[in-house]
């Protein structure tokens, strides 16, 4: 493996808008790598070709005009299934909602990169309704991780970060509600993003659990994660919880020194049960930040438990008409996790939303003494496709419902999070990088001292 990023997306728009590469050049690599190499991986639910060629001839316009291109400009992505895409059905992953009209407008986060010259290639495998943790579609196949063609991806951003991690594109979006972006940028080796809730706009997201539902994304280097995150800010009415959303630009503070920062390794619930290869990528990282380690955060069992109860409640109640009328166009076990939640008591989901307020003051106390939190992403490394149970805590454990077990309690209060992958042989296995609430340009700070110190490094393929 590599500590250098393989890719920047700031370089190649540079290139783009003086001319010595064309954004129509860039994209029919991109398509023709996408025609050849994606039935190894199962990434794209579709790939907007014409669209992207007519983006791509805009883009070489403006800059023979000497019109402004954009800071992305000719920069190719792609977008998790369940964001808007003028004009194409936002499927979610799903079989039910291929009848749904096209949508009539982009998602916030998609025109803003598209305003700022990106070109949108395709859209994303997920697992159903973001339901799962393994994009093992029952619809539209499993993707395959481009480690290891007999692993998942993880999910339920699972394609997302696969496009990236094969190197099919370099930014793609994804969503993440209880570790769907952590969990496959873990698996897949790549560097994922999930901003503070209320961060980045999720209107025109397809909604899973809108309590706890953000929106971030993939790339293959902290700079191009940071650039990408810098474009996509901003209030947007049309997203009631990123109204009043602070902006706070990461990309310039980037390369400032980490000294003198608090950072601390959380221990117990996040430790137990982690394989050997995942507590040596956590220590890896933690020593090359000299961090203070035993941080404990109070009532993680249950902050996990209340999540669990607050997903299965909201997501059952949004599909509740088709559960009703259309149970058998489901994926079987996402139908039968949302019944499950459709029969859940109102007294379990409040008492699940009053914990949540409590877990919050206390976890906010823990930032008074610490800046950053690294904590593992997922328990082991990817498992294989098809596989139901993992060993975790010495018995076997269900896999679906399991893998963000280390993710799931700190999206439950909102909290800023870099998924990074650690640069080291083997399956990819990934350390979430944890600051209080409106701190991402910290740990994107951080995330880049340990990158430019080689103990980060998006995994690189054998065949590379």
């Amino acid at each position: 493996m590599s500590a250098a990023p393989e890719t920047d997306l700031l370089v190649l728009a540079g290139e783009v808008r003086a001319g010595r590469v064309r954004a129509e050049q860039v994209l029919e690599g991109v398509l023709d790598d996408i025609a050849a190499r994606d039935g190894d991986f199962n990434c794209f639910t579709a790939v907007f070709a014409e669209e992207a060629r007519a983006q791509a001839r805009r883009v070489d316009a403006d800059v023979r005009a000497g019109r402004p291109a954009g800071p992305l400009a000719g920069v190719p992505f792609g977008v998790k299934n369940l964001f808007d895409v003028a004009g194409a059905v936002t499927l979610a992953g799903s079989k039910i909602r291929r009848q749904q009209p096209p949508a009539q407008a982009d998602a916030t986060l998609v025109r803003r990169l598209k305003d700022s010259g990106a070109i949108l290639v395709g859209a994303l495998n997920m697992d159903e309704f973001a339901y799962g943790f393994s994009t093992e579609n029952a619809h539209y196949g499993a993707t395959r991780n481009p480690h290891d063609p007999e692993r998942i991806a993880g999910g339920s951003s699972g394609g997302s970060a696969a496009a990236v991690a094969a190197g099919l594109l370099p930014l793609t979006l994804g969503s993440d509600t209880n570790g769907s972006i952590r969990v496959p940028a873990a698996m897949c080796g790549v560097y994922g993003m999930k901003p503070t809730f209320g961060r980045l706009s999720r209107a025109g997201a397809f909604p899973f659990v809108s309590s706890l539902d953000h929106v971030g994304h993939f790339a293959r280097s902290v700079r191009d994660l940071a650039a990408a995150y810098d474009l996509m800010q901003g209030e947007d009415a049309a997203d009631p919880a990123c109204a009043g959303a602070p902006e706070a630009a990461a990309l310039p503070g980037l390369d400032e020194p980490i000294e003198g920062l608090r950072i601390g390794v959380l221990d117990g619930w996040f430790l137990d049960g982690a394989s050997d290869e995942v507590l040596e990528g956590l220590e890896q990282a933690a020593s090359g930040l000299k961090a203070v380690r035993g941080v404990r955060l109070p009532e993680v069992d249950r902050a996990r438990a209340a999540a669990y109860c607050i997903t299965a409640a909201e997501g059952a109640n949004l599909h509740l008409p088709d559960l009703a009328t259309r149970p058998h166009d489901f994926d079987a076990a996402t139908r039968d996790r949302l019944l499950a939640g459709a029969l859940m008591p109102a007294a379990v989901v409040l008492q699940a939303q009053r914990f949540r307020t409590w877990f919050q003051v206390q976890v906010v106390r823990i930032f008074e003494d610490f800046d950053v939190l690294l904590a593992p992403t997922t328990v082991c490394t990817a498992p294989r496709i098809g596989q139901v149970t993992m060993s975790f805590k010495g018995r076997e454990t269900p896999i679906r419902p399991n893998l963000g077990v280390y993710t799931q309690p700190l999206s439950f209060i909102g909290l800023p999070v870099v998924a990074a992958p650690v640069n080291r042989p083997g399956m990819p296995v990934g350390v979430q990088i944890v600051t209080r609430p409106w701190a991402e340009a910290l740990g994107l700070r951080v995330a880049n001292h340990l990158e430019r110190a080689g103990v980060l490094a998006a995994a690189r393929l054998e065949a590379a």
